[in-house]
């Protein structure tokens, strides 16, 4: 995948929302016609456009392959691809001027309340809660605007033979156990214990994700959603902030963060001159594919929860990644239906890109066999309040799906910006509450 609009799969809030204006309705949009599941494929024709951030995986064919193995159930739709690299930009163009395609994954900047004017219902979010993971991401109003393309699980990919040379075979539980597990490593290798990706910034990003980690809760998100100091002493941001801070101040990551480099650390790691990075269970199959290409061995990559325990078990959220939805001019609303039904329990997708199917009732996939095994909690991060809470950390500047306040903090642990660990979480804490008066309710 590699692509940093993938990367960025599972973080807390979708990107900051904001109301996309100049979309005219039209008559879907009055009506809300439903964009339902149909009952005979055979009966379901029509030329439906795809739009994916994927460009990869449309450049080298593979969206037509699985075009194709549509077609041997859908015979009369026609599956057309539009890969969008600046997905987010183009995407939020294009919705001024109707011209989405059929099916699209819902950019950020689409306000949760405006799904209706760019969405058509898919059905009721109570019935499609049962059956998909992340279904009151988009339910305005009782009815869901979009299904995940699947979900991430969250924690850190890291080299196994590392720590094994370094000493360590479990996983951390503690904070504590996880900064000495790095020392070790420092110690005992010659590897980098911690990679930051400081200067791509959005691998920080990811750290946003572990909210609801640590207190195995599935409403930790939506908690947030109020004047609720969320940095304070035994808050689940300050526990995750803390940790990269203290990794940064007690020279366990690179020396130089200004100079690190996405596609790089991929093969770093693979190699084993890094240790570990904090990132969506997205990324084990690029870390996994970059060691094949050195030659070395897939299995030496692993993932582990983040390094705490409630009653004596490791949780791990359960983000989702785009959601697909189908646009409300769609002249074609049963076939683009078709394909997100399809795509999301018949393509196989979730299983070759060893992530986690959207489908309530499907097995992890292999790339997560250590969780499995382990009795990891998977945790389901509700998103039911995402809006509000977006509408808060839009408004208190902090940017919780942006880089700047985490690369702010590592520049802090590192002596490169002035103050104290403890001012920084506290004009954190005052910014949102204040902001949280008047914005999220």
């Amino acid at each position: 995948m590699g692509k940093k609009s993938m990367a960025l799969t599972g973080v807390l809030l979708t990107a900051t929302m904001v109301t996309v204006a100049g979309c005219g309705g039209g008559g879907s949009a009055v009506t809300g016609e439903t964009a339902a599941a149909p009952s005979d494929p055979k009966e379901v024709s029509g030329e439906i456009k795809v739009l994916t951030h994927r460009t990869d995986l449309v450049q080298n064919g593979v969206m037509k392959k699985y075009a194709a193995e549509f077609n041997k159930v859908y015979p009369k739709v026609e599956v057309s691809f539009d890969g969008i690299t600046d997905y987010e930009g183009e995407v939020r163009i294009r919705l001024n001027a109707k011209s989405y395609g059929d099916v699209l994954g819902i950019p950020g900047a689409v306000a949760k309340n405006d799904y209706p004017k760019f969405f058509a219902p898919l059905g009721s979010a109570k019935e499609l809660g049962a059956k998909y993971r992340f279904a009151d991401k988009t339910e305005v109003g009782g009815k869901s605007y979009g299904i995940a393309q699947f979900g991430t699980a969250n924690g850190f990919v890291y080299n196994k033979a590392v720590w094994r040379k370094a000493g360590i075979t479990a996983w951390p539980k503690t904070p504590q156990e996880f900064l000495a597990g790095l020392k070790a490593i420092k110690d005992r290798t010659g590897a980098t214990p911690y990679y930051t990706n400081f200067k791509d910034g959005w691998p920080l990003v990811q750290w946003s994700a572990n909210v609801g980690a640590v207190s195995c809760d599935s409403q930790a998100g939506n908690a947030l959603a109020g004047p609720v100091s969320p940095w304070k002493a035994g808050g689940e941001l300050r526990t995750i902030d803390t940790l990269l801070h203290d990794i940064v101040r007690q020279g366990l990551a690179e020396k130089d963060p200004t100079t690190t480099n996405w596609e790089t650390s991929k093969a770093l790691l693979a190699e084993g001159r890094i240790a570990t990075m904090m990132l969506g269970s997205w990324s084990i199959t690029q870390m996994q594919g970059a060691a094949t290409d050195a030659g070395l061995k897939a299995e030496d990559i692993g993932f582990m929860p983040f390094p705490t325990q409630k009653n004596g078990t490791f949780c791990a959220t359960v983000t989702s990644d785009y959601q697909q939805a189908v646009s409300v001019h769609s002249e074609n609303k049963p076939a683009a239906r078709a394909w997100i039904d399809w795509f999301t329990e018949k393509s196989g997708y979730s299983e070759r890109e060893g992530v986690v199917s959207a489908v309530k009732a499907a097995p992890m996939p292999a790339t997560l066999k250590d969780f499995v095994d382990n009795d990891v909690t998977f945790v389901d991060r509700s998103e039911a309040r995402t809006a509000a809470v977006n509408d808060i950390d839009e408004a208190a500047e902090i940017g919780l799906t942006k880089q700047d306040y985490r690369q702010k903090l590592v520049d802090t642990a590192r002596g490169a910006a002035k103050g104290s660990l403890e001012d920084f979480f506290a004009d954190l804490d005052k910014r949102w509450n204040e902001a949280a008066e008047t914005a999220g309710s």
